[in-house]
């Protein structure tokens, strides 16, 4: 059983996880997980204004844009491979206004050699079809209409599969000291991407990360990712990176991770303190 609750930029938007998973048998694992992420309370001021020009503040009223997931998982052990299949109903809405239903399916293998391990993913595989539906009241309408807004229509949203590949590697340094390296290639099929390697079909997004471990206690971490090149004003482009470091520490069953992002303001991503508590039972 796992639950999780997060907040963004000052509790704005929340990030809520909970999952089950139960074993089957000796070589399979089957799992439920709910995601939501949402902002709530965003002011609505479409009707502000009322029918003679006035500003009435409490004609304003609130409303949420979240995004709900429910996904079931399957892994099993297959001569010497993990491998895994979640199946997604993806649910999003905004106020009253509009409102989206999707399905979807990601899979992966799993493999390990030795100290090296090996992964694949491939997201949204037969691609995640999102078809939205929008219901804009007829007040709602005259307001868009008289500020210059389009008019959303019932339109369907693709999401394109995705594959990510990773390698990691433990060392065993001495008995008070294990290291923890892994690469991954983020690749994407929706046309070129300022990353490292890109072209008109396929963009690759490498990123990189080291976990230094002292005595399963104490842990040093630093990662590299979100490498993009960024047009200048002269029309030229500038290679940006994303530095992260953290520190992690780990007593019993509890533990305790902090992650900078952003580290000395190398890219043009904003800072972001990251602090996580986790029990385990």
């Amino acid at each position: 059983i796992g639950l999780m609750h997060s907040e963004y930029f000052a509790g704005i938007a929340k990030y809520d996880y909970a999952g089950f998973s139960k074993r089957i048998d000796n070589k399979s694992v089957m799992a439920f997980s709910f995601i939501r992420f949402g902002t709530d309370d965003i002011p609505n001021t479409t009707q502000l204004i009322d029918e003679q020009g006035n500003i009435d503040y409490d004609r304003i009223t609130k409303f949420s844009a979240a995004d709900y997931g429910v996904i079931f998982s399957y892994a099993r052990q297959y001569k010497g491979l993990d491998l895994g299949a979640n199946f997604k109903i993806i649910h999003r809405r905004i106020g009253n206004f509009a409102k989206a239903l999707g399905f979807g399916l990601d899979a992966s293998i799993n493999y390990q050699y030795k100290q090296w391990k090996f992964a694949g993913v491939i997201r949204d595989v037969t691609s995640t079809i999102n078809t939205w539906s929008f219901s804009i009241d007829e007040a709602t309408k005259l307001v868009f209409d008289s500020t210059g807004n389009d008019i959303p229509t019932n339109s369907t949203e693709l999401t394109l599969p995705r594959i990510i590949l990773g390698s990691s590697r433990y060392f065993k340094l001495s008995e008070k000291f294990d290291l923890l390296t892994e690469v991954n290639f983020d690749i994407t099929f929706d046309g070129k991407r300022n990353t490292i390697v890109r072209s008109n079909t396929i963009s690759i997004d490498p990123t990189i990360g080291i976990d230094l471990g002292y005595k399963s206690l104490i842990y040093l971490r630093a990662g590299l990712g979100n490498t993009q090149w960024v047009r200048q004003f002269d029309d030229s482009e500038e290679l940006s990176l994303q530095p992260n470091i953290g520190v992690g520490i780990k007593l019993k069953k509890f533990s305790l991770d902090y992650a900078l992002t952003n580290v000395g303001n190398s890219s043009v991503a904003l800072y972001s303190n990251v602090f996580s508590l986790r029990y385990s039972f």
